[in-house]
């Protein structure tokens, strides 16, 4: 496992594709409990370097990203890896933007779905539709909240809807056991992380302050998975400054790596064909 302090500088599901002329295909997938779940879908702008690889959204927050019919979010526009879509595109990477499903739009999103194993299914048949359009494989990143659908995911999956590699970026790894909302106390810790046998990279920000994604932790999640090849960032500088309560969890701060998505990505990008961050 390596760990790295980076300085830089500033049930089968049924298909519904919708024609965008915006920000990708909207497809919509039949799942649980006959919800629907609706991801947009774009292929790269760039060259793929090799086997066609897709990367599969997890947004924090509540994770309703209220996608339109032409595939564009309307909300959580701020969240790092919204903004940073059209930088894996020049990588090379199709995307697949995950909204919240279809019964749980309300003001706390996924809210305390993002920790059951019908959420874990419904991310296995993005995964398994998303890999037939690209005919290689597909990755899971999440951020924030998102991490505890992505660790989900990689933990409870296996076979053709498994992910072929997990990455985490300011890591939910901190719950509040008090708090009014049950679900504020869920974590990745929550899940059997040994289960995990993916390649898996682990990207914190050192000036990130919120209180549920302390990036010292990262270290400890790693250790608890079986991982075959994993990597720990610690990334540094920027322009953000550092934050208190609940704006140190936004996605304009160092929680959400703000003016350095592209070598963010670029490092991701990296990581994901086999190399170092």
């Amino acid at each position: 496992m390596a760990a790295l302090h980076v300085a830089i500088g500033t049930a089968s599901a049924v298909a519904q594709p919708k024609s965008s002329g915006g920000c990708g295909e909207a497809v919509t997938l039949q799942t649980h409990d006959r919800t629907t779940t609706r991801y947009a879908f774009a292929r790269p702008t760039g060259p793929a370097h090799g086997e066609p690889i897709a990367v599969v959204l997890l947004p924090g927050g509540g994770g309703h990203v209220a996608l339109g019919e032409n595939g564009c979010p309307r909300a959580l526009k701020g969240n790092s890896l919204v903004r940073s879509i059209a930088l894996f595109h020049d990588l090379g990477l199709a995307t697949a933007l995950v909204d919240s499903s279809s019964d749980y739009t309300g003001e706390d999103g996924l809210a305390g779905f993002r920790s059951s194993a019908q959420h874990a299914d419904d991310l296995g048949k993005v995964i398994a539709d998303v890999r037939s359009r690209v005919n290689g494989s597909v990755w899971l990143i999440g951020t924030s909240r998102g991490t505890i659908s992505a660790a989900n995911a990689a933990s409870q999956l296996s076979g053709a809807v498994a992910p072929d590699g997990v990455v985490m970026t300011s890591v939910v790894t901190s719950g509040v056991r008090s708090a009014r909302k049950p679900w504020v106390s869920q974590t990745v810790f929550d899940f059997p992380l040994d289960k995990i046998r993916i390649p898996m990279l682990l990207v914190g920000h050192a000036a990130d302050t919120c209180a549920r994604t302390p990036p010292s932790f990262m270290g400890s999640v790693a250790s608890r998975t079986s991982s075959p090849r994993k990597q720990i960032v610690t990334v540094t500088g920027g322009p953000g400054v550092p934050r208190d309560g609940v704006d140190a969890c936004e996605g304009r701060a160092p929680h959400g790596f703000v003016d350095q998505e592209a070598e963010v990505v670029a490092g991701i990008a990296r990581f994901i064909r086999g190399g170092q961050y």
